[in-house]
């Protein structure tokens, strides 16, 4: 990737810093854990879900400008392998043009991310959820949509023109049909747009209203559910 399109993960590191850097790195090696390579640290510390918010608006802010942090996939490996510390977790849909760690710019590691189409909440996705926010710590639950989702243009084909649909989609269509009913009823001039903020609205709810893990977890004030949409056009993340 060239300059102009990449920032250093730790900008304004200069060649002195660099060297006093590397020897630091030399010297604590060997005080380094054990199975922990030389320039591999543990995973970050907690954070909390506003702040994790905003290293996310952030890290697209940087995505959408193609100003994205250089990074060496490599680097931390070894801490990886002893656990996990993700900053967010991440309910998207599943459109291949949606990669969140790619839209979010981080890292290896950063996020814990549920993935299927129309980005609905199914029992699995539920249980993914409380693991991430109850074992791991998560402090935000991000759902995701995007721009011309196609399962939201489904259900809107399935209410408006009566489609009919082959194997399981019915059942995930189902799940998306009130958010487009609602947008509807508010007679938008974009339905397609309007139907998708409302589903991602929609699954915000389902979400933070979850028994018996999430819903207390969100209570206490320890975990933050937030909702946003993906323009396919600009790149941009924007909160509903």
């Amino acid at each position: 990737m060239c300059e102009r399109c990449c920032l250093p993960a730790r900008p304004g590191l200069s060649r002195r810093g660099l060297l006093g850097a590397m020897s630091v790195s030399v010297i604590a090696s060997g005080l380094a854990a054990p199975g922990l390579a030389a320039g591999d640290e543990p995973p970050p510390a907690g954070i909390g879900g506003e702040a994790a918010l905003q290293r996310l608006l952030d890290g697209n802010a940087r995505y959408a400008t193609s100003k994205v942090q250089c990074r060496d996939f490599g680097e931390g490996r070894a801490a990886r392998v002893l656990g996990q510390r993700p900053i967010a977790a991440i309910l998207s849909c599943a459109d291949s043009r949606v990669p969140p760690e790619f839209v979010f710019d981080q890292g290896s590691g950063d996020l814990f991310v549920i993935r299927v189409a129309g980005n609905v909440l199914s029992e699995e996705g539920l249980a993914s959820l409380e693991y991430g926010s109850k074992v791991l710590g998560i402090p935000l639950i991000l759902v995701l949509g995007h721009s011309k989702c196609g399962a939201v243009e489904a259900a809107i084909k399935v209410i408006k023109d009566h489609a009919t649909l082959p194997g399981h989609l019915p059942q995930l269509i189902d799940q998306i049909k009130p958010a487009v009913l609602a947008a509807e009823a508010a007679s938008p001039a974009d339905l397609l747009s309007a139907a998708i903020a409302g589903n991602v609205r929609q699954t915000v709810e389902h979400i933070a209203t979850a028994k018996p893990v999430l819903s207390a977890l969100v209570a206490a004030g320890e975990v933050k559910v937030a909702g946003a949409t993906y323009e396919l056009e600009t790149g941009q993340v924007r909160l509903v």
